[in-house]
C-alpha cells in the first residue's frame, strides 16, 4: 500500500507549514514571516475540499509524528490554447514540493510526485511544468523532467 494520499482540508496547517520549509530552503538564511499562513488558510482548505478540481495535493505522513505530515507535492491543472504536441491545452504545473528535513531520503517525494504525474495524465495534460532547485533536479530528470529553454519573467503586481 502507498504511503501517499490526496490531502484533505484538515490538512491544510500541515501544507502550509510544508511550504514554508520549502520556501525557506530556497532563500538564504530561511525563517521568514509565517503571518501570511492564517490568511491563506481558508482558500487552501476550500480548495483541497475539491476533489474534482484543478487543484491537487499528495502528501505523506509523517512516520514519526502523528498529525504532522512528512512529504507534500503540490499541482494545479491550467489551460492554455492547444499547440502542436498539445492540441488540448492542458498544462499541469508542480509546485511547492516539500519534505520535512526529519523525514527526507526515504523516497516520500517521489511517490507524491509519481501520484500528482498519474493525475495529470488521467485529466488529459499535454505536459508538465516545474521550477527545479539544483538538489531536486536529479529526482525530475529521474521521472523524465528536462531542463526547458524558454527564459522565465515575473511581474509582481
Amino acid at each position: 500500500m502507498s504511503p501517499v494520499r490526496r490531502a484533505v482540508p484538515e490538512d491544510a496547517p500541515e501544507v502550509l507549514r510544508l511550504r514554508q520549509v520549502m520556501i525557506d530552503s530556497l532563500r538564504a538564511g530561511g525563517g521568514r514571516p509565517t503571518d501570511w499562513h492564517a490568511e491563506s488558510l481558508p482558500t487552501l482548505r476550500g480548495r483541497l475540499a475539491e476533489p474534482d478540481g484543478d487543484f491537487a495535493a499528495f502528501v505523506v505522513d509523517h512516520p514519526d509524528r502523528p498529525g504532522a505530515l512528512a512529504a507534500l507535492v503540490v499541482g494545479t491543472l491550467e489551460y492554455r490554447i492547444g499547440k502542436p504536441g498539445n492540441p488540448h491545452g492542458r498544462v499541469g504545473y508542480v509546485f511547492s514540493v516539500a519534505t520535512d528535513p526529519d523525514a527526507r531520503r526515504r523516497g516520500y517525494a517521489r511517490a507524491c510526485m509519481e501520484e500528482l504525474l498519474a493525475w495529470f495524465r488521467e485529466r488529459g495534460a499535454g505536459h508538465v511544468l516545474l521550477t527545479a532547485s539544483a538538489e531536486a533536479e536529479p529526482l525530475y530528470a529521474s521521472l523524465g523532467f528536462a531542463r526547458d529553454p524558454d527564459p522565465s519573467m515575473r511581474l509582481l503586481l
